[in-house]
């Protein structure tokens, strides 16, 4: 994996994966054939752009990524709360027809993929083109008229099932309706908010008598703790802000590791000649031979292997090798726990900053994918951001915009966050992923685009 990300970062470009031109040509095609509008009156300018997918991460017990879950933004999804059971289905449709304009089973390999669709859009024909062996569908129970009756309902389900998708249910002891399923149910989907231990073992003793051992999902979870009691109750794959959350890790240091490299980092930054450097270089084994590696892999084309130090510090040159250390401090002592989980987020955030600012020069690029991956750089390593970056000796604008402080690319940062959470309030003017692409001058359809093939590639990079 990182061989791949150093490739991508010092100009070794990989062909662009085919979900880009497959999910930009879908929005559009998708927009043209059925362009969102309110009942009963054309589409206005805001609803016809709301066709943003966003994505939230599912962990399972050992907090590496099993899967995500994907909706439409979240301010489409309040637009429609209140709407009739017509438009909830031409919204599952977007949502639908998105998934597999994007080719989500090429983007997720063995990931799987949870929806939340209408009980009366589950024998919709669209469903048979998404990927059988990702999907999870999940019901949700609407309060007009027009949901199937039981009998119809089951049938649909079964024959979701015998295409190889899966069904997960909300929790039954809040939505009874769909009580009936349970025996075909895969998962049981409950919130947080409200889960204490008497209603986890009251969902653990209907996943165990009638749902034949349904794996317990619990959405939510604002923090650590909540996940290890979850984790005790007997769940086996959580979501929420717990993933990318701070804690206070004001007593904890950097890994030696890290230490070793931010000590060869500041003698770079302090222009130590060469000499120097490989001789500190030699003092870790470890990494010298990860050095040498990456200088001498294929996507490098050298005619001769490279044997020494010295020779691969000359090849890779100062501004290179700094860019080469930073990556390195990124997973040289990343965290075990949710560690994997938040380095694809920040390599996400990195990409997506970068194909956002497409067409600037080399050393803003770097600067940018820099930015999106050292944005979480604390939480990997789970040491204060101080601590974190001390050792990097980034440049101003760089580490401004990591910090916070008005750097002059944190408001890309803070539209690739607003992409990957999805959240909004009521309305436009709540919406945040619109607020962050106008502050930057980028379509929100651009961002939402740019943010797939981020993941995309993100996921790629670490097969």
């Amino acid at each position: 994996m990182l061989r791949a990300l150093l490739g991508r970062l010092f100009g070794r470009k990989r062909p662009a994966p085919s979900v880009a031109a497959g999910e930009a040509e879908g929005f559009r095609r998708l927009q043209r054939a059925a362009p969102l509008r309110a009942e009963g009156a054309p589409a206005s300018p805001v609803e016809a752009g709301a066709t943003f997918l966003c994505r939230e991460a599912v962990l399972g017990r050992n907090q590496r990524i099993t899967g995500y879950q994907f909706m439409l933004q979240a301010g489409t999804r309040a637009h429609i709360r209140h709407s009739s059971r017509n438009i909830h289905h031409v919204f599952a449709e977007v949502l639908v027809r998105s998934l597999v304009d994007a080719d989500i089973g090429e983007l997720l390999g063995e990931r799987l993929a949870f929806i939340d669709l209408p009980d009366s859009f589950l024998s919709h024909p669209s469903l048979a083109a998404l990927p059988a062996r990702n999907m999870v569908i999940v019901p949700t129970v609407l309060p007009d008229a027009g949901a199937p009756e039981p009998a119809a309902l089951r049938a649909a389900v079964t024959a979701l099932r015998a295409r190889g998708m899966r069904i997960g249910l909300i929790d039954p002891t809040v939505v009874g309706e769909l009580a009936h399923l349970l025996p075909q149910a895969e998962f049981i989907v409950a919130q947080a908010e409200g889960l204490d231990a008497r209603r986890g073992l009251k969902l653990g003793n209907i996943a165990l008598e009638v749902a034949h051992d349904a794996r317990l999902v619990v959405r939510g979870l604002p923090s650590l703790d909540d996940f290890r009691f979850c984790c005790k109750l007997g769940a086996s794959l959580f979501q929420g802000p717990f993933i990318t959350s701070r804690e206070d890790w004001s007593a904890r240091d950097p890994g030696p590791n890290t230490a070793r490299i931010g000590a060869l980092i500041a003698r770079l930054r302090a222009d130590a000649d060469t000499r120097e450097l490989a001789d500190l270089l030699k003092q870790d084994a470890a990494l010298s031979l990860r050095l040498l590696r990456y200088i001498n892999s294929a996507a490098n084309a050298l005619p001769q292997p490279v044997s020494s130090i010295e020779h691969a510090l000359a090849l890779l040159g100062r501004e290179r090798l700094q860019r080469w250390l930073i990556l390195l401090a990124c997973t040289a002592d990343k965290a075990g726990e949710r560690g994997g989980a938040v380095l694809e987020t920040a390599l996400v955030r990195g990409r997506m900053m970068e194909l956002l600012g497409a067409g600037r020069p080399a050393a803003e690029s770097d600067a940018l994918f820099l930015v999106g991956l050292l944005s979480l750089i604390d939480v990997i390593l789970q040491v204060p951001l101080d601590k974190a970056l001390a050792p990097l000796a980034l440049g101003a604008e760089v580490e401004a915009s990591v910090r916070g402080d008005h750097g002059p690319y944190q408001a890309l940062l803070a539209l690739t966050v607003a992409c990957e959470r999805g959240e909004a309030g009521e309305g436009a003017a709540g919406d945040a992923l619109r607020a962050a692409a106008a502050a930057c001058g980028i379509a929100p359809e651009q961002a939402s685009e740019c943010h797939l093939q981020a993941l995309s590639w993100a996921m790629q990079i670490q097969d």
